[in-house]
C-alpha cells in the first residue's frame, strides 16, 4: 500500500467521479484508475461500486477512508517537519549562558525565539562558568554558549557580541553609593566579592587586572560562583564588586551600581563548534546576535 495509491483513493472517494479526481490530482484518468485497482488487488477487497452513472464507496472503502486520511496527513506533517529541520525552523537547540549574561540576554533570546521560531525547542542553562560552557560545547551538551573573552580550542569558533563597561556594585549604605561615578582606586581598601579564580571563571582575572591597573590588589577576596549570590553578598555588606554593566538588570534591594571613571570593559562572545552545527543552531545564533547587538 503506497501513499500515491492512498492519495488516488482519497481523491476518488471525495469526488466520486474519475474525471474530477484525475483533474484534482493532475494525472491522466487511466493512471488514476490503475492506482485504485492496484490498491484493491493488494487489499483483496473492492473499494468502490462502479457504474456508468456513478462511483460509490463500498463498506470496505468507507472504513479505509479514515485510515487513508490519517496516513496521508502524517506523511505531510513529516514532510513539513523535515523541511523545517533542513531550513532551521524546527529542532532542539541547547544554549548555555555565563552568569553575567543570564539576566538580560537569556530572557530576551527566549522571548524572541518563541516569537520568531516557534518550531524550535530551546534548552537554556544560565549561571554556567566559562570552563563548563567550553566543555559542554565540545561534548555536545551545548550547541551554543554566551561567554566572556576568547576561547583557545581549535574546534570552537567565537563571534563578538558586545563590549560593556565594568561598574562597581556597592552596598546601598556605602559612603560612595551616591556618587555619579567613582575611580576604581577609591575601592582600594575594600574587601571584594569576586567570581572564582581563573581556572573556573573568566571574570576573576579581568577584575584583578583592572584593580592592578588602578594601583592595588583587593584583599580580602570572597569568591562566589553565581552572579546573583555575589550581588546578594554585596547587599549584605560583605564587600564590593565589579560586574559588567548588564548585571544592573538584576534588580536587588540593598545595592547600588556606580559607573567607573576609567574605561575598564569586558567582551561578550557567542561560541559554537566549528563542525556539526545544525540549521536550527544557526538560526538561534542569528537571534542571539540580533538580540545582543540590537
Amino acid at each position: 500500500m503506497e501513499l500515491r495509491q492512498l492519495r488516488s483513493f482519497l481523491a476518488l472517494a471525495e469526488e466520486c467521479h474519475f474525471g474530477r479526481a484525475a483533474a484534482r490530482l493532475r494525472v491522466a484518468q487511466p493512471a488514476l484508475s490503475q492506482q485504485v485497482k492496484q490498491l484493491e488487488r493488494e487489499l483483496g477487497v473492492s473499494l468502490f461500486n462502479r457504474s456508468t452513472r456513478r462511483v460509490e464507496l463500498t463498506e470496505a472503502g468507507r472504513h479505509l477512508t479514515d485510515y487513508a486520511r490519517t496516513l496521508v496527513a502524517e506523511e505531510e506533517r513529516a514532510r513539513i517537519h523535515l523541511r523545517e529541520l533542513a531550513t532551521g525552523h524546527a529542532g532542539r537547540v541547547s544554549v548555555g549562558f555565563i552568569g553575567t549574561a543570564t539576566y538580560d540576554v537569556l530572557p530576551r533570546v527566549a522571548r524572541t525565539v518563541r516569537a520568531k521560531l516557534p518550531g524550535i525547542t530551546l534548552d537554556l542553562r544560565g549561571e554556567v562558568l566559562t570552563p563548563r560552557l567550553v566543555e559542554g560545547l565540545l561534548s555536545g551538551t551545548f550547541d551554543l554558549a554566551v561567554l566572556r573573552g576568547s576561547v583557545s580550542e581549535e574546534n570552537i569558533r567565537t563571534t563578538p557580541l558586545r563590549s560593556e563597561p565594568l561598574v562597581a556594585v556597592l552596598p546601598a549604605h556605602h559612603r560612595l553609593a551616591g556618587r555619579p561615578s567613582i575611580p576604581l582606586k577609591a575601592l582600594a581598601d575594600e574587601p571584594f566579592v569576586i567570581h572564582p579564580s581563573q581556572s573556573r571563571s573568566s571574570m576573576y582575572d579581568r577584575v584583578l587586572s583592572a584593580c592592578r591597573r588602578a594601583g592595588f590588589r583587593p584583599d580580602p577576596l570572597i569568591e562566589i560562583g553565581e552572579t546573583a549570590t555575589l550581588v546578594v553578598l554585596v547587599a549584605a555588606g560583605h564587600g564590593v564588586a565589579l560586574v559588567p554593566q548588564s548585571v544592573q538588570s538584576l534588580s536587588l534591594e540593598g545595592v547600588t551600581y556606580v559607573p567607573l571613571t576609567g574605561s575598564e570593559s569586558v567582551e561578550l562572545v557567542l561560541a559554537r563548534r566549528t563542525h556539526r552545527v545544525s540549521a536550527a543552531t544557526e538560526q538561534v545564533a542569528s537571534v542571539i546576535e540580533d538580540c545582543v547587538r540590537g
